[in-house]
C-alpha cells in the first residue's frame, strides 16, 4: 500500500492549466460526428464580439449555456458546442480606430510599409488617415490578438466548448460560406432589391 502525502497547506496553483490540458488531450468536450441526429444536442449561441476585453457579464451569459451543455452530457447526449468570434463590423472598426489612432480613407493608396503610430491620438479628429487595405490589415491583426485573449479567458473559466470547432464571422472561410449562401438565395428567388424604410 502506498502512502499519500497530504500537504500542510493545500494550493490551487496550476490546477487550471493542469485540467485545461487534460480536457484538451482527452478530447473531453470534442464533438463526435459519428453519433445519430437524435443523440445530438446542438448549441448555437451568437458569438461574442471580439472588440476589447471580456467582462463579468460575458462570463455570466456563457455560464448559463455551459450549464445546459453539461446537463445534456450527463443525460447521455452528444453535445455540439462550438465557439465563434464575431470580429466583423462597426465594433471592430471602432476598436481599431481607437487602439491604433487611425481612420480609414478609401481615397488613399495602399502603403505596403505602413506601421501604425506608436502613440495613438486620443481625439478621433486627430486620427491618422490610412488606405482601406491598410485599415483592413489592422482589423485582421487586432482581431487575431483579441481572439487569442478571449480563448485564453474562456479556457481559464473551464467553458466546455469544443475548441476544435472555432469559427469567425470574417475571413476567407466566412466570406466563402456567405457568398455561397447568397448565391443559393438568388437561385431560389429569395434575394431581392426593394426600397423600404430601415432603422439606423
Amino acid at each position: 500500500m502506498t502512502s499519500v502525502r497530504i500537504p500542510a497547506k493545500p494550493s490551487l496553483d496550476g490546477l487550471e492549466t493542469k485540467w485545461s490540458r487534460r480536457w484538451e488531450d482527452d478530447g473531453t468536450y470534442r464533438f463526435d460526428r459519428t453519433r445519430q441526429r437524435d443523440e445530438i444536442y446542438a448549441i448555437d449561441t451568437p458569438p461574442p464580439t471580439v472588440s476589447g476585453a471580456l467582462h463579468v457579464g460575458s462570463a455570466f451569459s456563457y455560464t448559463h449555456t455551459d450549464l445546459i451543455a453539461r446537463y445534456q452530457r450527463m443525460r447521455g447526449r452528444e453535445v455540439f458546442y462550438p465557439m465563434g468570434w464575431d470580429d466583423n463590423g462597426l465594433p471592430t472598426e471602432r476598436r481599431v480606430q481607437n487602439y491604433f489612432g487611425v481612420r480609414c480613407d478609401p481615397s488613399l493608396p495602399y502603403d505596403p510599409d505602413f506601421t501604425p503610430p506608436e502613440k495613438p491620438a486620443k481625439n478621433s479628429r486627430d486620427h491618422r488617415p490610412i488606405s482601406r487595405q491598410n485599415f483592413i490589415e489592422l482589423c485582421e491583426r487586432l482581431t487575431a490578438q483579441d481572439e487569442e485573449s478571449f480563448e485564453r479567458t474562456w479556457r481559464m473559466l473551464g467553458l466546455s466548448v469544443d475548441w476544435s470547432l472555432v469559427y469567425t464571422t470574417i475571413g476567407t472561410e466566412a466570406r466563402r460560406v456567405s457568398q455561397r449562401a447568397f448565391l443559393r438565395n438568388i437561385a431560389r428567388g429569395e434575394a431581392y432589391q426593394a426600397a423600404a424604410p430601415t432603422l439606423w
